[in-house]
């Protein structure tokens, strides 16, 4: 939970800023899974607060939420079978997939494996 407030503050950043930034829709989904899950947060977000942070950051004009397109099955297929992802690894795979079909070249995470997609920068929530 350490990285929560890091996580906060460097995306309100980006809300906050000019500078072009694009939110993967399958974060916004993953972000309404584990905000609201009892397990979790004691206590969750309720539906309501979760949505109400989502709609606050989209609403920014510097941000875009980056949907699928017609590239997306086609990229997800290729790196699953180039780096035979598989479980919990799909996830990252359809964020990079979705990463590349954007043409985007910068990725916000702390989670190390995203090496492996060779997106070509990741910032990490430590900076």
């Amino acid at each position: 939970m350490e990285l929560h407030g890091a996580a906060i503050s460097q995306v309100g950043a980006l809300a906050d800023g000019v500078d072009r930034w694009a939110l993967p829709i399958f974060c916004v989904t993953e972000f309404m899974r584990v905000v609201t899950h009892r397990r979790v947060f004691n206590p969750p977000s309720t539906v309501e607060q979760a949505a109400a942070f989502i709609e606050g950051i989209t609403a920014a004009p510097s941000c875009e939420v980056a949907r699928p397109g017609p590239e997306f099955l086609g990229l997800l297929l290729g790196l699953a079978r180039k780096l035979g992802a598989q479980g919990n690894l799909m996830f990252d795979a359809q964020i990079a997939a979705l990463c590349r079909e954007h043409g985007i070249d910068t990725i916000l995470t702390n989670d190390g494996g995203f090496d492996r997609f060779k997106i070509p920068q990741t910032l990490s929530l430590h900076q």
